[in-house]
């Protein structure tokens, strides 16, 4: 590829994450995976963002899976895959990790490494153009754990063995039955659904959100051994000057406007 695999660009309090490799529908090569890690760690590390969009560029895909012309020299035995494996993992650990909320705007294929992204965001906009599959069962691959965990959060034992047994593609509507994507839109309007889920979320107390992901995904690992240190940092959005903002907007009957301090 001769251009960024991955773009980043800012919007106010939102950044747009491109996955670009339109010509390959953008398939994911591994430098894309690794330039992904790099770039969900800034983000992450950036206090005045307050959504992150991912999407693919064009109209044709979110991302149609790994790039498979490079697998003949990246990823050709299996000390290989692992090795490849551990630039995927990475890339969704730090993605379903990440303490922004994230949002995929998904358009056309959205299949292998494409929905295994996907399924790291916190939430799933489809098109109705969307098809959600992983098919690796043709070149005869498994999925990993750490690819496979998060879309069988999301969806169950029984979608997944369909897409990686049967090598099962499924549309936005059957998508959106299964709980796999939040909600379906007309193709065109996509971008301003999704924009505008984004700006919802960016007007609300960035603190807030943050603490919001991370008890989810506290209970979402382990819900049974919640301690008590843990459950007092659940409050502390509550010592922040935008709680006393919130309230205080809300009983003068305004709209707050959040610092994120």
């Amino acid at each position: 590829m001769s251009e960024d695999p991955i773009l980043v660009e800012r919007d106010g309090d939102i950044v747009l994450l491109t996955l670009n490799n339109p010509a390959k529908r953008n398939a994911l090569p591994l430098a894309a995976w690794l330039y992904l890690s790099e770039a969900i760690t800034a983000l992450d590390a950036d206090d005045t963002i307050r959504c992150i969009v991912i999407r693919g560029a064009g109209d044709k895909a979110f991302a149609a899976g790994a790039d498979i012309s490079e697998f003949p020299e990246q990823r050709f035995d299996a000390e290989q895959a692992y090795r490849y494996g551990e630039a995927t993992d990475k890339a969704l650990e730090l993605l379903l990790a990440c303490r922004h909320p994230v949002i995929a705007m998904i358009r056309g294929a959205c299949t292998g490494g494409g929905l295994e992204i996907a399924a790291c965001c916190d939430m799933r906009i489809a098109s109705e153009t969307a098809r959600f599959g992983v098919p690796i069962k043709r070149i005869g691959h498994a999925f990993a754990a750490a690819e496979m965990k998060p879309l069988l959060d999301l969806v169950g034992k029984a979608l997944v063995l369909e897409f990686l047994l049967e090598g099962q593609v499924i549309d936005a509507q059957e998508a959106l039955r299964h709980r796999l994507v939040n909600r379906v839109v007309d193709d065109t309007d996509l971008e301003k659904e999704v924009m505008e889920t984004a700006e919802r979320i960016a007007s609300g107390a960035p603190l807030a959100a943050r603490m919001t992901k991370k008890v989810l995904n506290r209970l979402l690992n382990d819900p049974s051994s919640i301690s008590e240190a843990e459950t007092r940092e659940s409050y502390k959005p509550c010592d922040s000057e935008d709680y006393r903002e919130g309230v205080t907007a809300f009983l003068e009957k305004r709209t707050p406007v959040f610092k994120g301090k």
